[in-house]
């Protein structure tokens, strides 16, 4: 349970198109766009929602877009566990077509002397990748101790989630711009958090939205957001509570017109390789990713199709939400909860993605359903 909430602790955007990028952001902290992504209610039945998608990925370009010049040879990745691994096994896979690229990935020493079975699989299997292990402490060095590691590379990669502390991604992020590093994806696999807004249930967003800011603040450090929405299994963790299996029951986060995007890991993986290793090379931009895109109502269809079984339905709505995490306002999953629920910067159209773009297969959610729950 600690492990499947501290990687939910960041995963969930919707989007804006390039013309209306102004009307939200100050001039100095606009990001930039290479993917025309529309802004997607929760209320809208989203198979039915326009696209607005008008120019060529690899040719349209903004005046305000930058032309980078940084190539990821040198590349370091922080973290192998949930989201770590696929993308190691990823960046190794499509290293092997790139002249001069190499993979290392920092590990704390107690993971690599670990005697737990399945740790010793993951470094088995990274050394047989041919990744270099580094050993670090993220909680214990000083971002001075930080900086002095990343400086060796040409492009660090934050996959820690918020394992290490809350306050773990600003403290990278600073160590990442003191080293001069010349690119960073910082541990942002999750929504738009701009759409967000500050001051929601969920403070773990506001943090969020403070690293943001800091790399805008600067230009010498060129950096690369990823947003993913929610890792797609946790949908289905009994804890969260919008799937109940045994009473074949589904509780709609705000309403059933409400919608989530969902990724799985083992795509966000694929997807984030290609992007680090994209020509002409992305920097300074947001890309939007999905594996799927759907209402609470549309979930309980896709169950009942791919279990063959009747779902009860529930609507869990805002004022309840709300009603519960304030009994209870540290409760990580409550906040959770009604950040869902109230939907702003949870879902955003499949169709304008960087995946769908480019013609790379997700997993949907059918798809998962029926490689996971059958039987069930």
């Amino acid at each position: 349970m600690a492990s499947s909430l501290a990687m939910l602790m960041s995963a969930f955007g919707p989007k804006r198109t390039i013309g209306d990028v102004s009307k939200d952001y100050p001039t100095e902290a606009r990001p930039h766009f290479r993917y025309s992504i529309t802004h997607v209610p929760s209320s809208i039945d989203l198979q039915n929602r326009q696209v607005e998608a008008s120019f060529d990925l690899k040719e349209a370009k903004t005046m305000n877009e930058p032309v980078s010049g940084v190539k990821s040879r040198n590349i370091l990745v922080l973290g192998a566990g949930e989201l770590g691994m696929p993308v190691l096994r990823n960046l190794a896979r499509r290293s092997k077509d790139i002249e001069g690229a190499k993979i290392s990935v920092l590990l704390r020493a107690s993971a690599v002397s670990s005697d737990s079975s399945s740790k010793q699989r993951d470094i088995a299997e990274i050394r047989d990748l041919g990744i270099e292990i580094v050993v670090g402490d993220l909680v214990n060095s000083s971002i001075e101790e930080l900086a002095s590691l990343f400086a060796q590379y040409d492009t660090v990669i934050g996959c820690t989630g918020y394992a290490a502390g809350i306050n773990t991604p600003m403290k990278l992020a600073r160590a990442a711009l003191q080293s001069g590093v010349p690119r960073y994806f910082p541990w942002q696999f999750g929504v738009d958090f701009e759409a967000i807004g500050r001051g929601g249930p969920q403070d773990i967003f506001d943090a969020q939205l403070d690293v943001r800011e800091l790399l805008r603040s600067q230009d010498k450090t060129e950096w690369v957001i990823i947003s993913t929405g929610m890792f797609m299994s946790y949908l289905f963790e009994p804890e969260f509570g919008v799937v109940d299996l045994e009473k074949s029951t589904v509780n709609a986060l705000g309403s059933f017109d409400t919608a989530v995007t969902l990724t799985t890991p083992d795509d966000i993986g694929v997807l984030t390789a290609e992007i680090v290793f994209y020509e002409p090379t992305i920097c300074n931009e947001i890309v939007f990713l999905a594996g799927d895109t759907v209402t609470y109502g549309e979930l309980a269809d896709k169950l009942e199709g791919g279990l063959s079984r009747p779902f009860s339905r529930s609507e869990w709505t805002v004022p309840v939400l709300m009603e519960e995490l304030a009994k209870d306002p540290q409760n990580m999953m409550r906040k959770y909860r009604a950040a869902f629920g109230i939907g702003r910067g949870m879902a955003w159209n499949k169709a304008s993605t960087f995946n769908v773009r480019e013609g790379i297969e997700v997993t949907d959610v059918s798809d998962w359903i029926n490689a996971n729950l059958r039987g069930k």
